[in-house]
């Protein structure tokens, strides 16, 4: 009985410290005066954190980034459980494509956020999505949407959608 039960207390608490030790060490946030300088005043370039969604722009004009990408700080583990045991470990990388200036709204909720990120990620797990070709192209879309739809459930309408920047398995023997 033991055996079943340590692998998933350790794999819990190991989710719980490192998310604990991503809220805790992750840097300040910027002075309000150096945010609205690098959210670009007119003639300056966009800030490097905003990545300017494809655009037309008239001649003379830059174009206006109207989306951001934001990274959360720490991976997800989730353990694919088989037979009562963890039967592997799926690491995930993920980024939230968000509306211009909604970066610090994104990290102040990044505790509920993960919540409900890791709830979906659990549930996906256990429905049996990181089995088999867990990158196929229908099980990721399905996957990138639940993510959007809980981020938004948190966020609202700041979320645009989730992007899957890093994924791996690792099979227990």
């Amino acid at each position: 009985m033991l055996k079943i039960i340590l692998p998933v207390v350790l794999a819990v608490i190991g989710l719980a410290a490192g998310g604990a030790a991503g809220y805790f060490l992750r840097p300040p946030p910027p002075p309000p005066e150096e945010v609205a300088t690098e959210a670009g005043a007119e003639g300056e370039k966009p800030a490097a954190a905003a990545k300017p969604a494809p655009e037309k722009a008239a001649e003379g004009e830059e174009a206006v980034p109207t989306i951001e990408y934001v990274k959360l700080n720490n991976q997800f583990v989730i353990p694919v459980i088989k037979k009562g045991a963890v039967a592997s470990l799926v690491v995930l990388s993920l980024s939230l494509e968000v509306t211009v200036g909604s970066t610090e709204k994104v990290y102040a909720a990044e505790p509920k956020l993960r919540d409900v990120l890791l709830q979906v990620l659990f549930d996906h797990a256990n429905a049996g999505g990181f089995e088999g070709s867990f990158t196929d192209t229908a099980n990721m879309t399905d996957l990138r949407r639940a993510l959007t739809e809980a981020s938004q459930s948190v966020l609202g309408d700041l979320v645009l959608n989730v992007l899957i920047s890093d994924i791996a398995r690792q099979d227990s023997n």
